[in-house]
């Protein structure tokens, strides 16, 4: 019995690894190496991808801190206390008296025959 088993289990291997069985085969190998190559080059590319997105992200945190800076600087340049202080060394001084309205003649002569 043992030896009938032995015997149709070197047959079954000797047809499963004889040459012609194997050259059936090329294909189906070829096609598991063809997705192998696949599989490691979607990995790689997944791989960089992700170190894109984190490079980005990193430039935008960066960007999104210089524009807060730059925006509370004008916010604070922008103050009149701070714009009296940048422009004392022109010469110009703040108003302390109300401004003058100057009105043309001709428009309120125009503006009177219209009402």
């Amino acid at each position: 019995m043992k030896k009938q088993k032995k015997d149709r289990d070197a047959r079954f291997w000797k047809r499963l690894l004889n040459y012609q069985a194997i050259v059936r085969q090329i294909p189906f190998f070829l096609f598991l190496a063809a997705l192998a190559v696949v599989y490691i080059y979607n990995g790689h590319s997944a791989d960089k991808t992700v170190r894109a997105i984190s490079k980005t992200n990193k430039e935008l945190k960066e960007l999104q801190y210089e524009y807060k800076t730059v925006k509370g600087e004008v916010l604070f340049r922008s103050k009149q206390s701070e714009l009296v202080k940048a422009v004392e060394p022109l010469g110009l001084k703040e108003l302390t008296i109300s401004p003058v309205v100057l009105i043309d003649s001709a428009n309120v002569n125009e503006r009177d025959e219209e009402n």
